[in-house]
């Protein structure tokens, strides 16, 4: 069983930070001056834990409603660690009352995407060397808890 928590970035950094590191950095190659940003400290951070308590996964939610910075380590790929931190920001942004969230999504992960109700947006463009693609899903009102 996959643990979600939702941080700050003060308490997020040290756990999120290497995560993408490692694979923004070390598996992608993105340039390490450009992956931790000044909007880290504005946004709440996902992160997931496996059932031992070990950091697998993050995510961010910015102020405007952006999820970003999405990332699972390799081990954990492909079993529902990315859905679940998808899914708590996108419950987040909805509770903060937002209409849609938008991402820009590496051109490779663009179907699973897709089958959480993200719909692609646009010309495809390349950033820090990936293509990527603009994507949106419109939020629902809220259902009030039952």
């Amino acid at each position: 069983m996959v643990r979600i928590e939702l941080l700050e970035w003060d308490k997020a950094q040290p756990i999120a930070g290497p995560i993408r590191f490692a694979i923004f950095v070390g598996e992608q190659n993105v340039p390490p001056g450009i992956e931790l940003d000044d909007l880290d400290a504005k946004c709440l951070h996902a992160i997931a834990y496996d059932p031992d308590g070990r950091a697998i996964g993050t995510g961010r939610l910015l102020p405007d409603g952006r999820i970003g910075r999405m990332a699972v380590v390799k081990d954990w790929r492909r079993q529902g660690v990315g859905a679940e931190i998808l899914e708590a920001l996108v419950a987040e942004a909805a509770r903060r009352g937002h209409a849609e969230v938008v991402l820009s999504a590496q051109l490779q992960a663009a179907e699973f995407y897709r089958s959480h109700g993200f719909v692609a947006e646009g010309k495809v463009y390349q950033e820090a060397g990936i293509l990527h693609q603009a994507m949106r899903r419109m939020l629902g009102p809220l259902k009030p808890a039952a």
